[in-house]
């Protein structure tokens, strides 16, 4: 059983007892993945002795190293036939009341939250302790290749033989020397993927496009180069410690959070964001190279959320 937070009551004139409340998350018994909040009253007639009790529990909660004090929250407004908002309107208060700071954002359209993150700068995404989609497994992955496409610094899939430059490891690290293609995408490129103005779930849009290239250009993704800023703020990169990804659903099949948590409730995913919890979830790593060594358009990289090990 772990403490949710604390508030501190009245004075009760029938009995002259001063209480608080202890707000902790216990497992339901019909269904166990399934977590829900309850209320422990206590009361002592010493209103000095209740107010320490629930300032050595406020401390205890505030030492919990796991908890995020500081959150970006992505809320889809169109998945999952309009729960998005619902379901955040309807766990914001337990954010709330744990301290959690919240920053909210309402996507206006596809690739709004791509967008956002592949240009907000490591001083601004420092600031918070993770990034939550409140929606569907579309808008996680959106999160997930806005916040990777630029920062994610582990190495390459091998080239495929017959591609031209792309050949050999030395002629492919020329080519990103050379600087051919160094520009991150744009976000008409991303409106190719994500049609704006889609009132589909996001949990349907393709990962890659037909059409216009989507993605992040293997030539701009050099793990050895550094990201310079004028005020001198070490970059943010992936894989990290400290940074976190939370998903609260609310879309049409929610695979993402049914192989995490086990359970599609809002309440649950709520909670264990607010307590930190933590799971391991395998990212591939999407290729689309050249078709050959003359085709205009270049090689794109893509992430894509699977299961969890």
């Amino acid at each position: 059983m772990k403490v949710l937070y604390v508030d501190l009551g009245i004075q009760e004139l029938s009995s002259k007892m001063h209480r608080f409340a202890v707000h902790v998350i216990t497992r339901s018994r019909k269904h166990p993945s399934q977590l829900v909040p309850c209320e422990y009253l206590f009361g002592h007639k010493d209103p000095e002795t209740c107010k320490s009790l629930v300032e050595h529990l406020s401390a205890c909660i505030n030492n919990e190293q796991d908890r995020p004090k500081n959150l970006m929250v992505f809320v889809h407004p169109l998945c999952g036939k309009g729960r998005g908002c619902k379901n955040w309107e309807m766990v914001a208060p337990l954010f709330d009341r744990a301290n959690v700071n919240t920053k909210v954002i309402i996507t206006k359209r596809a690739g709004h939250a791509y967008d956002t993150l592949a240009s907000i700068s490591d001083k601004e995404l420092k600031k918070f302790d993770g990034v939550v989609a409140v929606g569907g497994d579309g808008l996680f992955n959106e999160i997930l290749n806005g916040l990777l496409n630029s920062r994610n610094k582990t190495s390459y899939p091998p080239t495929p033989e017959g591609f031209g430059y792309f050949g050999s490891t030395e002629k492919c690290q020329g080519y990103k020397n050379d600087g051919l293609n160094n520009s991150t995408p744009t976000s008409e490129a991303v409106n190719v993927m994500l049609p704006v103005g889609s009132n589909k779930s996001d949990d349907h849009e393709p990962l890659l496009s037909t059409g216009q290239s989507v993605g992040l250009d293997i030539s701009s993704l050099n793990p050895n180069t550094e990201s310079s800023t004028g005020d001198q703020v070490p970059s943010v990169s992936f894989p990290n410690d400290w940074f976190r990804l939370g998903i609260i659903p609310s879309g049409s099949t929610d695979a993402i959070v049914l192989s995490t948590t086990g359970e599609r409730d809002a309440v649950t995913s709520a909670l264990l964001i607010i307590f930190g919890r933590r799971i391991a979830l395998d990212i591939a790593q999407v290729v689309r190279w050249k078709s050959s060594p003359s085709a205009e358009v270049l090689p794109t990289v893509r992430y894509a959320a699977s299961f969890a090990r």
